[in-house]
């Protein structure tokens, strides 16, 4: 019973998000430290995709009422979604970086991660008072 209260909830799906989260952190933190490292071309894990997934697999959920399970969303490689950007200049040692850029990333994944894990918490919370039954 308590199983299907989870599965029935967002909880499964903010875990989604503050996994997805943790993996672009470190492929952000990454570029960061690479920043002067001649050819290194900076890498991203893009966010309109895994909602995009996301989506998809929340209207499977409700089309179907199945779990949404980790599987569906991710592979086993957290980076595999992983790519080039070409958001930078080309500098002459063929390096993409932007300082700029990759703090505004992670300021805003950051974000993210960090709505998602409130949002979580608040969940376990009203289960917890479900549960002791109290208001």
């Amino acid at each position: 019973m308590l199983s299907s209260a989870i599965q029935s909830s967002t909880i499964p799906i903010l875990e989604q998000v503050v996994q997805f989260a943790q993996a672009r952190h470190g492929v952000l933190a990454g570029n960061l430290a690479n920043i002067d490292t001649p050819g290194y071309q900076t890498r991203d894990l893009s966010p309109e995709r895994f909602q995009a997934r996301l989506r998809t697999a929340i209207e499977h959920r409700e089309q179907s009422r199945t779990p949404i399970s980790g599987a569906s969303l991710q592979s086993s490689d957290p980076f595999a979604g992983a790519g080039t950007s070409l958001d930078g200049i080309l500098y002459h040692d063929k390096n993409n970086r932007s300082l700029e850029h990759q703090v505004s990333a992670i300021a805003d994944n950051e974000l993210q991660h960090n709505l998602a894990l409130s949002l979580l918490t608040k969940q376990f919370q009203l289960l917890q008072t479900a549960i002791s039954e109290r208001a």
